[in-house]
């Protein structure tokens, strides 16, 4: 069996912070049926490895930017894990990149390791287990093929920019302390406006670039989401594609989910008891008459959170409401508050995140609201599908790759799955809002749209099949 070397800072279900560690996690089983074994390299924080149980060390290093390290090789389940052990980095209170005081301060250095062991592995192999392909995520990633690529390893890679917001920049002073070729630091290598980009990197050296959808790959050539890199993008666009997320749909599966009554495309009515039991939980009117929206989102204008209170003035005045799980920035947060004091019984906030009570929201849902301003890929319309929880989406990346939009064509070729909207402001959101409103009170198509939803492939077969075509082809170079 071919080897591929994942290299993330987050995975489910060890460390989760966003919808990266989701695709990270999903990815080992779904290619074990395309011939590859992935293995996911992420650092041990802090109880990590308790959670891995049993380990072998396969690779050590006396002196890993700053202290000793170890690589552990363990199992999670199904999953083959390898453990960065590297204390001075890594064994800290707080998440994977923040503690109580803000970001650390050394997180270029932090992910720079988890990058030079990974490319040394692929380099010399760990044990008897080396490589065939490195396939490196995000900025924390990015390194790996840079690496590579400046020891002359002749192992391909490849990185997917899950989030391009995110570049990994720090100040040119300390190029020497990540181990990065002063004759690299120009335009074409990883300077980025007089900095370090450890994203951008990745991005020149890397074999292949990968997005996670095959619309933000377009996007990112653009300067309205390319955040500055677009050039870098269409410089490389001969090797740059995009792979559409899947989800865990035994994970998500509404017929044997443990947070809520069993339902189907087929025996729809669990979803009835799940949407009173989230009216109670949420203390919202018992006897709404229209559709029960619900938001499950980070808070940020990214996500277009600062638009939401123009889609609930058209729920309440259509007589639906909206529950809402989430935390982020300090005036979204306070802004939401605010709409539930406003709107008593037809507005519920919850800040914060529960997993389980996410299960619940989807399942007790009528629509999920998600107004991105750019999104490159997003799972919560794919959760909402699976549960019968029309999306209202905005017309960006992966949103539009995967929501069929209501259209009078759409609708008469018995295709649409939900409502798209485009430009992405408070007038087009109002007006979508109106149209969702409009399709629940047909309880017909409404119906129709529900199951046709819960019916789409969301699952990673196809993506898989992608990620183990495009490792073929560079082993084939």
């Amino acid at each position: 069996m071919k080897r591929v070397l994942s290299v993330a800072s987050e995975t489910v279900p060890l460390i989760k912070t966003g919808g990266l560690a989701d695709v990270v996690g999903a990815l080992p089983e779904a290619l074990a049926g395309q011939g590859w074994q992935m293995r996911v390299m992420l650092p041990a924080y802090r109880g990590l490895l308790a959670k891995l149980g049993k380990t072998k060390v396969v690779w050590e290093d006396a002196a890993l930017f700053g202290g000793p390290a170890r690589l552990h090789l363990g199992k999670h389940g199904a999953m083959e894990v390898m453990a960065l052990q590297a204390d001075h980095l890594f064994d800290r209170d707080g998440g994977p990149y923040s503690g109580p005081h803000g970001d650390y301060w050394d997180n270029a250095e932090r992910f720079a390791a988890l990058c030079w062991a990974a490319a040394m592995v692929a380099r010399d192999g760990a044990g008897d287990w080396r490589p065939d392909v490195v396939h490196a995520h995000d900025w924390q990633g990015g390194l790996a093929p840079a690496y590579l690529r400046y020891a002359g390893a002749a192992v391909p890679s490849v990185i997917t920019i899950h989030n391009m917001a995110f570049q990994g920049r720090v100040g040119p002073e300390k190029l020497g302390a990540l181990r990065l070729p002063r004759e690299a630091f120009h335009r074409d290598g990883f300077e980025f406006w007089g900095d370090i980009s450890t994203l951008k990197a990745g991005l020149t050296t890397a074999d292949a670039i990968t997005t996670v959808s095959p619309r933000y790959a377009e996007e990112l050539m653009r300067g309205e989401y390319g955040q500055g890199l677009e050039g870098v993008i269409a410089a490389r666009s001969g090797v740059v594609m995009g792979i559409l997320n899947g989800i865990d749909e035994t994970l998500w599966d509404p017929e044997n989910d443990p947070d809520c009554k069993p339902f189907s495309a087929s025996k729809i009515a669990g979803k009835s008891h799940a949407r009173k039991a989230l009216l109670d939980e949420f203390h919202l009117d018992k006897k709404l008459s229209g559709p029960l929206a619900i938001l499950v989102s980070r808070l940020t204008a990214q996500k277009g959170i600062d638009l939401i209170p123009a889609a609930v003035e058209e729920l309440v005045a259509a007589g639906g409401g909206l529950a809402l799980l989430g935390s982020g920035d300090h005036w979204a947060e306070e802004m939401v508050r605010d709409l539930a004091l406003r709107y008593p019984g037809r507005v519920g906030v919850h800040i914060g995140y529960n997993e389980n009570l996410s299960h619940r929201m989807f399942a007790g849902g009528d629509a999920i609201l998600v107004p991105s301003r750019f999104e490159p890929c997003g799972l919560t319309q794919l959760y909402g599908l699976r549960y019968g929880c029309v999306p209202l989406v905005a017309a960006v990346g992966g949103l539009a790759d995967t929501v069929i939009g209501a259209t009078p064509a759409s609708l008469a070729a018995k295709a649409a799955t939900g409502v798209v909207f485009h430009p992405v402001d408070a007038l087009a959101l109002r007006q979508a809002t109106r149209r969702l409103c409009s399709l629940y009170a047909d309880r017909k198509t409404w119906a129709a749209m529900v199951k046709r939803g819960m019916k789409t492939e969301l699952g990673w077969g196809a993506s898989a099949a992608s990620y183990a075509a495009l490792y073929d082809r560079l082993l084939a170079q």
